[in-house]
């Protein structure tokens, strides 16, 4: 059924909660795991420090993945793929969809409301309303403060 499962990481506690649930699909179906780290690239930095800050995003990926790699692997996962990508990080995820055909997308989701959900948007919303594949989301604690 699933050949090729997405599990995108910005490595917050939101996106370990849905780990699990990639792996448990992973094993469940002998899928490879697919793991994706989109590092914001239009972030509003000056331009002197913009450099270092991506350098400093980049290396939080890998260590992201190499978390995410290793939770995996212990747990029976067999095929595993980790990625660092640059860009806006829900057109990031929908083209690695696209890119390697992939069957399932399991990501958290940190449950914003109210004003919040409004002004920042929700990588997981976007991803759930333009991706051709289905999209698992997992919403990790309590959702925030409607104000």
């Amino acid at each position: 059924m699933y050949d090729r499962i997405l599990f995108p990481t910005d490595g917050t506690e939101g996106a370990n909660a849905a780990l699990d649930h990639a792996i448990d699909h992973a094993v469940r179906y002998d899928a490879e795991l697919h793991v994706l780290y989109v590092v914001e690239e239009n972030l509003p930095v000056m331009e002197a420090g913009q450099a270092q800050l991506l350098e400093a995003l980049e290396a939080e990926g890998e260590r992201a993945i190499d978390d995410a790699r290793d939770r995996a692997k212990a747990e029976g996962v067999d095929s595993i793929r980790g990625t660092v990508a640059g860009g806006s990080p829900y057109r990031g995820i929908l083209e690695y969809v696209d890119d390697y055909d992939i069957d399932l997308v399991v990501m958290g989701t940190h449950g914003r409301r109210g004003v919040d959900r409004f002004l920042l948007g929700s990588v997981a919303e976007k991803v759930v309303r333009s991706a051709d594949s289905p999209v698992l989301t997992v919403r990790a604690g309590e959702p925030d403060d409607e104000e």
